[in-house]
């Protein structure tokens, strides 16, 4: 229904940026949020940073003042931008899709963030 294609992982310095995307393709409706997940090797996966399709949005207490999401409705695509990035912040990131008022989740196959010098 869904299909999520994310981009733009990579190796980066410490304090460094690099921004993410996913572009999102298929039937999609509204009163949706749309979400960054991470994984570290041994780890579980957690929430990053939401937002909603009324760009409501909510970050992990670890990202806020670091890291800024933001969608482009006409593009069909949300973005992860990420600034003084951390070795802490190295994982794998995944894209997530999900409706509010009716089943139906989604995620993207990830792409690999590594922060080291």
């Amino acid at each position: 229904q869904v299909q999520l294609v994310e981009s733009g992982g990579g190796l980066v310095q410490p304090g460094g940026s690099l921004r993410l995307s996913c572009a999102a393709s298929g039937r999609i409706f509204s009163d949706n949020v749309m979400a960054w997940y991470r994984q570290a090797p041994g780890k579980q996966r957690e929430s990053v940073a939401t937002i909603t399709s009324g760009d409501t949005t909510n970050y992990a207490d670890s990202v806020k003042g670091r890291f800024t999401i933001s969608r482009d409705n006409a593009k069909n695509t949300v973005y992860l931008q990420m600034n003084s990035l951390k070795p802490e912040d190295t994982a794998v990131y995944y894209c997530n899709f999900r409706y509010v008022l009716v089943w139906g989740e989604y995620w993207g196959q990830g792409t690999q963030v590594t922060v080291s010098s």
